[in-house]
């Protein structure tokens, strides 16, 4: 049986809580799917994916360093099956840089990566303050407050458009005639 692959790389548990979304709608499509953190994706069977996609999120401005170790073991398998990349900030809560063209971070990560995924979305995470340590918690009310975001640290806000994910998930269902 094949499988489309979902991997996804969380902090905070956003960018699972997409995949989960994502996931729920494939398999509504009736698609086998088989979703797994960055860290237990290397053991993945490739002769049964026949579809990619990766997750990621941003944390202070980076991607966690094994996503791009990860592309680069497994580049291949990646560009020879429909594949995609999705990113999760909280840049993207701003409409001009919710798109994989206007979000730096997505554009930093294609400029930068071997792989050039074939489907990219960008998708604005959630600001959880009740689930920092304190460190976190200020650093991030430090970010959002020059960034003109939410410093009320008694909030927690998901900005995460939901209809802007189940877009991503049917691009995904029609993926099967993309070629690398």
């Amino acid at each position: 049986m094949s499988h489309t692959l979902l991997i996804y790389s969380t902090n905070d548990g956003q960018t699972k809580k997409i995949c989960d979304a994502i996931e729920q709608k494939l398999t509504s499509a009736g698609e086998s799917v088989l979703a797994l953190p960055l860290e237990t994706a290397h053991t993945v069977d490739w002769t049964t994916i026949n579809k990619v996609i990766i997750g990621a999120s941003i944390r202070y401005g980076h991607f966690n360093k094994a996503l791009a170790a990860f592309i680069k073991q497994f580049q291949p398998q990646l560009e020879q099956r429909p594949n995609g990349f999705f990113c999760v900030n909280l840049t993207a809560r701003k409409a001009e840089k919710n798109t994989p063209t206007t979000n730096a971070y997505m554009k930093k990560f294609i400029a930068t990566s071997p792989w050039t995924p074939q489907l990219q979305a960008v998708f604005a995470g959630a600001l959880l303050y009740s689930r920092y340590r304190w460190f976190d918690k200020v650093m991030i009310r430090f970010i959002m407050k020059i960034t003109g975001g939410e410093t009320d640290t008694s909030k927690d806000i998901e900005y995460t458009d939901w209809d802007k994910v189940a877009e991503f998930a049917n691009e995904i269902t029609n993926a099967n005639s993309i070629k690398s």
